[in-house]
């Protein structure tokens, strides 16, 4: 697991989080700017044999074989084709008390930006098509309901 530190490092002072907001479908997800560590352009992936089902395959980030992760199939939602506006997001969590990079396919990704930790909604336990313990919180951004996901819990 990642540390307080590693976990809040977007948090800042007045309560806001800083935050990049990326688009799986008609969800908006706000990951935590201290875990991004780069966002690239998709590349060639290779399917890896046995592999969980949200893992399917690494890619090659710069001489790393980094595993790329489809959070659409962890959240149960439909595939869908690459588009213009596709990107891979490469993060580090703690996965074993260890740091490793993964990297994230987003349909867009759309800023980097800081949420209100004051908007905090309770994530409802009826009626979302994902586990509640995936979801650190809820908040707003531009009207709108986002999703801040734990990824600690959603990778391993």
């Amino acid at each position: 697991m990642a540390t307080d530190r590693q976990q809040d490092a977007g948090t800042v002072q007045d309560g806001s989080m800083q935050v990049v907001m990326i688009g799986l479908g008609d969800e908006k997800f706000a990951l935590d700017a201290g875990l991004v560590r780069e966002i690239i352009d998709p590349v060639p992936a290779t399917k890896v044999a046995g592999a969980r089902s949200f893992v399917p395959s690494v890619i090659n980030v710069r001489g790393n074989v980094i595993p790329l992760a489809d959070l659409r199939i962890r959240f149960g939602m439909p595939q869908t084709e690459d588009s213009a506006d596709t990107r891979i997001v490469v993060i580090e969590v703690g996965i074993d008390n260890e740091p490793v990079l993964v990297g994230l396919t987003a349909d867009k990704v759309y800023e980097v930006t800081e949420i209100s930790r004051t908007d905090v909604q309770q994530t409802p336990r009826v009626g979302m098509h994902w586990k509640p313990e995936f979801i650190r919180f809820i908040t707003k951004w531009r009207e709108e309901f986002v999703i801040v996901p734990n990824m600690e819990r959603i990778l391993n």
